[in-house]
């Protein structure tokens, strides 16, 4: 019995040893690679000002040459992308590595900092209020301290993630058994316009087994994560109008019609009370059978925890939970304008009002179709429809105009757990955590990787490493560096799973 007990813990001693291994491999590499981070925070990323974006395309240059890649551009009529790739002996598989480089806009008055490209070292203090601290203590880091930036999280953070784990790599001497690809997108946040021609015209150059998405945060629970799939997006500008120029609302209050009221009137017709799409056809082809109900029921979500966190009391019914909900196509107000309003405020009857949305995609919906069903629906409320601002002409003879114009982005993707990639995945984050990932079927956010997976016919599954509570797109985006550490875990051991 006594050598039975012994043979049974052998395996777990060795497993326990190569975990302590890595996490000793990663603790080093976080620590080294903070220079890093910091000086890639550093560069803006609006992709707004190709100048900006070009300063990155170079720095990206560099810092892939240096481990070894080649790289090479991929011209588009703004910025580019950019491809690295590092070939291996003996290698018989290709994977490819999507990494976003661009982040979004900034309003530097609502962040707490000198400027969102100068990163900030920061940790709770007694009251739970983030405190600033000096960025040389990061070397002596705890888990819960936090880098405040722009792009910390969404995705410059992943990136320096990749580059210390290939240097960990290299000093570990593990050599991967595949060759690896790595597309950098500098135009993601602006939903990445020339992807999908220039996947379409350099095809055999992105040619790949497989994709890897390095981007988002695990699931709540801060537990290693995979993603199998993402909705698409498709965006609507919706503008209605009233007098050519605004008018003193005391001259004309009941007299012109108020174009914002229309707009309310003509959004709020498009859902019901529980936040459904109402509009006839809207959902049409999504079912959850009992397998897809089995797999969404799997992920550890708690949904009192996710409302607190979100400070709200009920959720819309569109799913009657969170991972249901987010399997059907969604229909947002992202944002809307009229007149003026705070200091600039004045008593009038505004010119129009616009309404910018989003469509987020499932594979089940056809994005035009969709698109369509809204024309239609706003046209079916007595709305003359156009895609451009109306001529005098058209003002006097239709009461009620409504300008609309939409764009597909990019369509969802969805990748089986149990395919190649997935199952190479899975064992690579259970040899290095020690427990199954939370697997996740699809994402609520978009990923314009579906040209890849489209066009090129290759899977694709997202690894997320960022903390949750991120506040990626808003002001004050941050990165917590328990997650950081255990992101380069993450792709070091990516890195050393056999293909």
């Amino acid at each position: 019995m006594k050598y039975f007990v012994l043979f049974l813990c052998i395996p777990f001693l060795l497993s326990s040893q190569k975990d302590s291994e890595l996490d000793k491999l990663s603790s080093k590499y976080a620590k080294k690679s903070f220079p890093i981070l910091k000086e890639l925070l550093s560069i803006p990323n609006d992709a707004f000002y190709p100048d900006e974006i070009e300063r990155n395309v170079v720095w990206c240059e560099s810092a892939f040459n240096q481990r070894g890649f080649s790289t090479q551009r991929i011209e588009t009529s703004t910025v580019p992308l950019l491809l690295a790739e590092r070939i291996h002996k003996k290698a018989k598989k290709t994977v490819l590595i999507y990494l976003q480089i661009d982040g979004q806009p900034v309003d530097s008055t609502r962040w707490f900092q000198e400027s969102p490209y100068k990163p900030v070292l920061k940790k709770m203090d007694s009251e739970d209020k983030w405190e600033v601290i000096a960025w040389d203590m990061i070397k002596d880091y705890e888990d819960d301290w936090r880098v405040f930036a722009r792009s910390a999280s969404d995705a410059k953070g992943p990136v320096a993630m990749f580059l210390a784990a290939l240097d960990a790599a290299a000093e570990a001497k593990i050599v991967p058994n595949y060759n690896i690809k790595v597309i950098m997108d500098f135009e993601e946040e602006m939903g990445s316009p020339r992807l999908p021609d220039a996947v379409v015209n350099n095809a055999e150059l992105l040619s790949a087994d497989m994709l890897i998405i390095y981007d988002g945060p695990r699931h709540i629970t801060n537990r290693p994560t995979l993603t199998f799939g993402a909705r698409g997006i498709a965006t609507i500008q919706l503008t209605t109008y009233g007098p050519s120029v605004p008018q003193h609302s005391g001259h004309f209050g009941n007299y012109v019609p108020n174009p914002a009221l229309r707009l309310s009137k003509l959004l709020a017709s498009m859902k019901n009370e529980d936040g459904k799409v109402i509009i006839p056809g809207f959902y049409d082809g999504i079912t959850i059978n009992p397998d897809t109900e089995k797999i969404l029921r799997a992920v550890p979500d708690d949904e009192a925890q996710i409302k607190k966190r979100l400070r709200i009391v009920e959720a819309d019914k569109v799913g009657s939970y969170y991972q249901e909900a987010i399997q059907y196509p969604s229909l947002n107000i992202r944002g809307m304008q009229s007149g003026w309003i705070d200091e600039k405020v004045r008593t009038i009857i505004p010119g129009w009002a616009r309404a910018e949305i989003d469509v987020r995609l499932v594979l089940e919906s056809d994005p035009e179709r969709l698109l369509e069903l809204i024309k239609n629906h706003v046209a079916n409320q007595g709305y003359y429809v156009i895609d451009k601002e109306p001529t005098e002409e058209e003002r006097l003879k239709h009461n009620k105009i409504a300008t609309f114009t939409s764009e597909i982005s990019y369509q969802s993707f969805r990748t089986d757990f149990d395919s190649e990639v997935g199952l190479w995945l899975r064992s690579a984050l259970q040899n290095a955590f020690g427990e199954e990932a939370i697997m996740i079927r699809m994402s609520g956010g978009s990923i314009p990787i579906s040209p890849f997976v489209t066009t090129l016919g290759v899977p694709a599954v997202t690894v997320p490493t960022v903390n949750r509570d991120n506040n990626q797109h808003s002001p004050n985006e941050n990165i917590r560096l328990g997650n950081y550490r255990e992101g380069i875990k993450t792709m070091i051991a990516i890195l050393k799973e056999k293909l």
